[in-house]
């Protein structure tokens, strides 16, 4: 079946989907809620859009499309305080936090959703496994063309995306090393890394898509889990390699740096992309998610290494004429401050290292994402 036109939309608008974490607060280890919660919230009116996950310890929160920043974070502030007293009811905390610190995949259940069923045939383990938490962004496009350049020329930046919103410093209790460990468990999927370098949409469709169809790979977009990836039906190009973060005051702030960072690009003011650019994509997004803020990239075009914390600043400044356009100076420097004193993955290390357990690290993941800034520990 050929893959559909590509859906156009009102250039840089943008929405937030975010995974989330449901806890027992008896023990801290994540709980099978979602049904429990979701049926719940049905009951009520509720700010965008809730639905099930691929495992029953796990939502999905989604906003409504916006084209400012300032109403995005708005309406992702009473979807937060909405779940948080709906969790209240069933004993359950909601928290961000890309991975669970301790939680084991054998224990979590497929949820019951046709296409969660198939995966979990398809995968095996590596279903039950996929229990780690992603923010993803969409961004408006105007055509297709437009989304694929936009593709492409983020390339660049993931690094930055990645280090900023790392929050899965730990895995089945322990420290794994890396800042964002969540990214690790997506590799596994064999459709998952970055899109093929295609310049426009029709070459997309008719060539590289009607090649994958005839493979019997894959059906539909929904397929591959790329990095950056299309979304025609919403007209849209989505980010994918960011970790939930601890609060939703974060996720607005990614969404608003993405959103002015794709405003600059598509003045073109940059020299074009191309496939060697990718030569240096793995590398990076190592760099970004074994070290973080603490990492150095090399950039695609001139192969110089740069530090990845004084390349998010300079590049923030330089996003500035662009968020003041937009109205999101305040997302830049949020992100800025994040990048200056340290990363929610670097938070968490923190509360471990003075609570001295991943149970502590729960709990004030818990409580940022309440909006208890100080990540107190019990």
């Amino acid at each position: 079946m050929p893959l559909e036109a590509f859906n156009a939309s009102q250039p840089l608008t943008f929405g937030v989907e975010l995974e989330l974490q449901l806890v027992s607060l008896s023990d801290f280890d994540l709980t099978a809620a979602a049904p429990d919660l979701l049926h719940l919230l049905k009951r009520k009116p509720f700010p965008g859009n809730v639905t099930p996950e691929i495992t029953e310890s796990m939502i999905e929160i989604n906003s409504s499309v916006h084209s400012s920043y300032g109403p995005l974070l708005a309406e992702l502030l009473d979807i937060r305080d909405t779940l948080v007293a709906a969790g209240d009811q069933l004993n359950v905390g909601i928290a961000g936090g890309g991975t669970h610190p301790f939680q084991h995949w054998s224990e979590q259940k497929i949820s019951a959703k046709p296409r969660y069923e198939y995966l979990s045939q398809l995968y095996g383990y590596l279903a039950k496994q996929f229990t780690v938490f992603g923010q993803h962004v969409h961004i408006g496009c105007a055509n297709g063309d437009d989304a694929l350049y936009l593709l492409h020329a983020l390339n660049r930046y993931l690094p930055h995306f990645i280090a900023l919103s790392s929050s899965s410093p730990f895995v089945q209790g322990h420290d794994s090393g890396f800042d964002s460990a969540r990214l690790n468990s997506v590799f596994a999927f064999p459709m998952s890394g970055r899109a093929p370098f295609v310049h426009t949409w029709q070459e997309f469709t008719d060539v590289y898509f009607a090649k994958m169809e005839r493979t019997n790979i894959i059906k539909s977009m929904k397929d591959f889990y790329w990095d950056l990836r299309p979304k025609p039906e919403y007209g849209t190009i989505e980010l994918r390699v960011c970790d939930t973060p601890l609060t939703v005051e974060r996720a607005a702030a990614i969404a608003g740096y993405l959103q002015a960072l794709c405003r600059y690009l598509l003045t073109r003011a940059e020299e074009a992309p191309v496939e060697d650019d990718y030569l240096v994509y793995n590398y990076n997004r190592f760099q970004a998610c074994r070290f973080g803020l603490e990492g150095s990239i090399t950039h695609p075009k001139t192969y110089e290494s740069l530090p990845l914390r004084e390349d998010i600043l300079m590049t923030l400044e330089k996003m500035m004429p662009h968020a003041e356009a937009l109205g999101s100076v305040d997302a830049l420097k949020h992100l800025a401050a994040a990048a200056r004193e340290g990363s929610d993955a670097t938070q968490l290390r923190r509360v471990f290292e003075r609570e001295g357990s991943v149970e502590g690290m729960v709990h004030a993941a818990i409580q940022r994402f309440r909006g208890d800034r100080r990540m107190r520990v019990r």
